[in-house]
């Protein structure tokens, strides 16, 4: 008997359904502040977090989970593991630069009602992982990709997403329980909004502006120094 195909035919999308995509893509933003209230549906996150988890992974070894967090006190323990690295961060920068970084709004901790970690277990998939032989980061990538299928499909469903990055380590592992052998690779914070920037909030707010793509495109060989 003949072994049925696990192939099925490429097909591109409608056209409608390729301006979906890419309207996901574009109008992606990193939601700091503005973030309501009112509850995630659990389907909803559900749809959100399975789209995470169709993620590429190297090795199909699937490195990552999600730290769900919901309860309001434990998510104010975060806000003030954040808010002491958030300090010293703002000492890093000087005169209107710090100026500028400590105006920037950073509630969405406190403020959104879901929060998620996202980890990457390196010990997953074993000692050898195809795809991780000569490049043992490809794991922590794979995590990543994680993170953007999440964004782009919490896009799609309307709800706002921010990337918090600035923890010390240590203060979050603590918090949440996190084995040593585990990276940490993402502090997302979920919630409903009623608006978004149309472009970047820190391009908005004149910390940096996106670079033309033409910029970035190489042919053939590296041509990125002068």
């Amino acid at each position: 008997m003949p072994i049925p195909s696990a192939l099925a035919p490429a097909a591109p999308f409608s056209d409608a359904e390729r301006d979906a995509v890419y309207k996901a893509i574009f109008t992606r933003r990193d939601v700091r502040d503005q973030f309501l209230p009112d509850p995630v549906a659990e389907d909803v996150l559900h749809r959100i977090l399975t789209a995470a988890h169709h993620a590429p992974s190297v090795g199909l070894s699937q490195p990552w989970n999600f730290i769900v967090i919901r309860d309001q006190a434990a998510r104010d323990q975060v806000w003030h593991a954040f808010n002491r690295a958030n300090e010293e961060a703002a000492q890093m920068f000087e005169g209107d630069r710090q100026t500028s970084y400590r105006s920037l709004k950073l509630e969405g901790i406190r403020k959104a009602p879901v929060n998620i970690c996202v980890t990457c277990d390196r010990s997953r998939g074993g000692k050898v992982v195809l795809g991780r032989t000569h490049n043992q980061s490809m794991d922590l990538y794979s995590t990543v990709c994680a993170i953007q299928n999440l964004w782009l499909a919490a896009r799609a469903e309307g709800i706002g997403m921010g990337w918090v990055s600035v923890f010390r380590d240590a203060d979050l592992r603590d918090l949440l329980k996190i084995p040593d052998r585990i990276e940490i690779v993402g502090y997302l914070c979920l919630g409903h909004v009623d608006e978004l920037y149309q472009t970047p909030e820190l391009e908005v707010k004149g910390w940096s502006k996106r670079l033309p793509v033409d910029e970035m495109i190489f042919d053939g060989t590296w041509q990125g120094d002068p």
